[in-house]
């Protein structure tokens, strides 16, 4: 569980109770960003840094929004802006800015393992907002709380990963997820996009997705991630998407209450049309909206607090 941690680093680091209760939080957290007053004292006197050594949309907005409308005070941190650039070490800017007192820090990095190796050495609590090709347990867990809107249990459920699985940490993450709350998890993507350890995770492997996708209800589509690719995975983007991309024809394919994600960014017409990826049984920007909530349940409960005095 989360309370016998004080970082959140993998989503291994968690069972399903304790995925349950952040799942309860962010319930609580999403009626109250739907008012008009978003804002809660929360985190009052709280100071939470957004570590960032990769670009991000998505992920740093939705902490950055998150941390404020817990009232903490938030500092986004850039890297190109830095010592960093001067030759600082990560664990030297780290050391920095918990010298500074602060409380969480959230930390996205290009190498893999990076972000646990911070939390060894750093005693404030420290966030995984992506590290190199291994996780990103925030992004799994908003992915499954919005999945968790939809449905009772995760028993029996048919998920399908779709794409870039070698260069994705949202795939990972999500498998673990998706498993712990008992999910029935296959990924489909071309041979030389499929990692070597993948079966040993437990899940089925598929490199066509036409003969499975009519059985899934739930499709998570995964953006390519050309900027990681080194040589070629493979021979063309026109032949990628003729495998791979979730058009119309595809879709239709699927069962009529199946449930569309992708993670974003989306490279519309490669992994996804877009008459797909707007249409009624996709939860993009569902899932974009669930990051807030979820990501104001996670700083909330590493800073101390439980489900429970929420609800009080």
């Amino acid at each position: 569980m989360y309370k016998e941690k004080k970082d959140i680093i993998s989503i291994l680091d968690l069972d399903r109770e304790a995925i349950r209760e952040i799942f309860s939080t962010a319930d609580a957290f999403k009626e109250i960003i739907q008012r008009d007053n978003k804002k809660v004292p929360a985190l009052r006197g709280k100071t939470i840094i957004n570590l960032f050594y990769e670009p991000s949309t998505r992920t740093k907005s939705s902490f950055e929004i998150a941390g404020k409308r817990l009232s903490a005070d938030l500092i986004n941190f850039s890297a190109s802006t830095s010592a960093v650039k001067k030759g600082e070490s990560i664990l030297d800017t780290a050391n920095n800015l918990e010298a500074m007192k602060t409380d969480i820090i959230i930390v996205r990095h290009n190498q893999s393992q990076s972000v646990r190796y911070l939390a060894e050495r750093l005693t404030s609590c420290v966030i995984n907002a992506g590290d190199g090709y291994n996780e990103h347990p925030t992004q799994a867990l908003l992915d499954t709380f919005t999945l968790h809107e939809m449905v009772d249990t995760f028993e029996g459920k048919k998920v399908l990963i779709v794409g870039d699985i070698f260069h994705s940490r949202v795939a990972k993450s999500n498998i673990h997820c998706l498993k712990i709350l008992g999910a029935d998890v296959s990924v489909a993507g071309p041979p030389t996009l499929m990692p070597m350890y993948i079966e040993d995770l437990g899940v089925d492997v598929h490199y066509r997705i036409d003969e499975v996708l009519p059985s899934q209800d739930f499709v998570i589509m995964l953006r390519v991630q050309f900027e990681r690719h080194s040589g070629f995975n493979f021979p063309n983007v026109r032949e990628y998407a003729s495998l791979y991309c979730l058009n119309r024809k595809r879709a239709a394919a699927m069962k009529k209450d199946a449930i569309i994600m992708h993670p974003g960014p989306v490279n519309r017409g490669i992994e996804i049309e877009p008459e797909v990826a707007d249409g009624k049984n996709s939860v993009i920007l569902g899932q974009v909206t669930n990051g807030v909530a979820v990501r104001m349940a996670l700083l909330y409960l590493y800073s101390g607090f439980s489900s429970k005095a929420m609800k009080e």
